[in-house]
């Protein structure tokens, strides 16, 4: 049959697009989805029924970025049904094989099963003849070879799939695919298990890369120690981009919660908007927004155990910038580590927090940061916060801390010219008695945070997790505020010429950052008396 010159362009325009674009590649092809029968060895598969959604190309460019880049590392972070491993572990491998001849994949997984029928989708794929077209070479699957762990083309370019825990053996790698390496909840739980994961990952996985080849990393959290956590650093905070891990390596993170939580969501979505919603209604979302943990794990990918017992998640309000009073009476407390991070250790952190107390005593939270640095990093912070907002409070404990801090603290006032009055409290080791004041607040539903404030965020999961999670250090910033407001015996309200706090982002709250102290003489004297 002739082909016009028409038809031919446009012929020759998806191939060349296909082999320069993954994105466009996944539409040059016909995408394997369930299988055509029941038969757990069944080798034909269905075409997927849905089409390619906007947080599918973000994970396309990922991937493409990850694989084009030596030594690239990508984690992909969403929740299940979002067919994540569709495209990175089906439809990636294949563009790769046929884009660099000679590619060697290995592709893993908890368990052979599910990582055996993604390879047998990618054999669907390249057994296709608009995959065949898409390549100069044109490359096939010999006759013959019918095995599903391990095959290769005519181009050289091959595959190997197992089990993480059985084992990889055999191959070399120049791309490395992490496909799930969690079962399910009962394996998640287990540290043993968590800790074979992660040597099985190091010793069995990480030896078989080649120089410079790629690592795809493809994961639902379940716990906060599985292996993306165990590879991210300890402070991460659920933002996507480049992050440097605890490898010494910078991973893109691509973490895309089934609802947005950050104001810089990937997709761009605003706070509360669910994923992909013209495939998933909030219907489908809310079967399991009212199971707390798993909510939070699989689908939010914050594995915080909400299971502390001290507070609850919906205590806490969500304000928007425009309904922050506009009179505030600010108040600081922190939480002191006084080591700096090294290789060698990993200490806790130090947290600043910022609070606004308004007329009828609620509670504002304002800003903050939290580090792993030496003392004078953090007094610096300390200072900084304070200029920016006009603290006129601040709450530590005593104890130590002070004895470490106080000097250096008293001496950078002085050369910052800023000045803050610290009340040092009376210090315990009953962190749930120091938090009762807090507790108390936030459960009478007088504490606030901002919508989409990273930090913010990392807080309140500390919080609903205490005691059970391994950091509590804004737990204890928070303590020391609803302690230090209960020492003064009142927090006042805010005069009502006191001037107006500058909403966090906002223009003035940019240009407060650049203003000096705006104490007067009199409390400068009165830290001093």
């Amino acid at each position: 049959m002739a082909v016009s010159q028409q038809d031919a362009a446009r012929e020759l325009l998806r191939r060349r697009r296909a082999r320069a674009s993954l994105v466009a590649y996944s539409q040059a092809i016909e995408i394997p989805g369930a299988p055509v029968s029941e038969d757990p060895d069944e080798w034909l598969f269905k075409p997927i029924e849905s089409s390619v959604a906007s947080h599918h190309i973000l994970i396309m460019e990922a991937i493409q970025r990850c694989i084009e880049t030596d030594y690239g590392r990508l984690i992909l972070m969403l929740p299940p049904g979002s067919a994540k491993s569709t495209y990175a572990s089906v439809v990636a491998p294949t563009w790769a094989m046929g884009k660099f001849p000679g590619l060697r994949v290995v592709m893993t997984s908890y368990a052979a099963a599910p990582i055996l029928r993604a390879s047998k989708k990618a054999r669907q794929i390249v057994r296709s003849s608009e995959y065949q077209s898409i390549w100069p070479e044109r490359p096939s699957l010999p006759k013959g070879g019918e095995a599903a762990d391990e095959w290769e083309l005519t181009n050289g370019s091959g595959i190997l799939a197992a089990g993480l825990l059985g084992g990889i053996t055999s191959s070399r790698a120049d791309l490395g695919i992490i496909d799930d390496p969690v079962a399910g909840r009962e394996e998640a739980d287990s540290e043993n298990n968590r800790e074979k994961v992660k040597a099985a990952y190091v010793d069995d996985f990480l030896t078989r890369l080649k120089p410079k080849a790629s690592v795809i990393l493809i994961q639902t959290r379940w716990h906060e120690d599985d292996l993306a956590g165990g590879i991210l650093p300890s402070d991460y905070a659920g933002q996507s981009g480049p992050v440097l891990c605890r490898d010494g390596k910078v991973w893109e993170v691509l973490c895309l919660p089934a609802k947005a939580e950050r104001a810089d969501d990937p997709l761009g979505r605003a706070v509360g908007e669910y994923l992909w919603p013209e495939w998933f209604g909030p219907d489908h979302w809310a079967i399991y927004e009212g199971i707390p943990r798993t909510w939070s794990s699989l689908f939010q990918q914050r594995p915080v155990p909400d299971i502390g017992g001290q507070f609850s998640r919906e205590w806490f309000d969500w304000y928007e910038p425009h309904e922050l009073p506009k009179r505030l009476r600010v108040y600081g407390s922190s939480d002191w580590a006084v080591t700096k991070k090294q290789e060698s250790n990993t200490p806790d952190f130090t947290e600043h927090h910022v609070w606004g107390s308004d007329s009828a005593g609620d509670l504002w939270w304002l800003d903050g940061e939290y580090m792993q640095e030496a003392p004078d990093k953090g007094i610096d912070a300390k200072l900084r916060l304070t200029r920016m907002y006009g603290v006129i409070q601040w709450f530590d404990r005593a104890g130590g801390i002070r004895n470490a801090t106080e000097p250096l603290t008293n001496r950078m006032m002085q050369e910052q010219s800023t000045w803050v009055v610290t009340e040092y409290l009376p210090d315990s080791q009953d962190k749930i008695a120091k938090a009762t004041s807090f507790r108390g607040r936030a459960s009478a539903r007088r504490v606030h945070f901002p919508v989409g404030h990273p930090m913010a965020v990392r807080t309140v999961d500390q919080l609903c997790a205490f005691p059970m999670a391994k950091n509590d250090d804004a737990v204890d910033a928070c303590a020391n505020v609803g302690s230090g407001l209960d020492f003064i015996a009142k927090a006042d309200p805010a005069p009502a010429n006191a001037a107006p706090v500058p909403a966090f982002g906002s223009i003035e709250w940019l240009e407060s950052n650049d203003q000096s102290s705006r104490f007067t003489e009199t409390q400068k004297a009165a830290y001093y008396r």
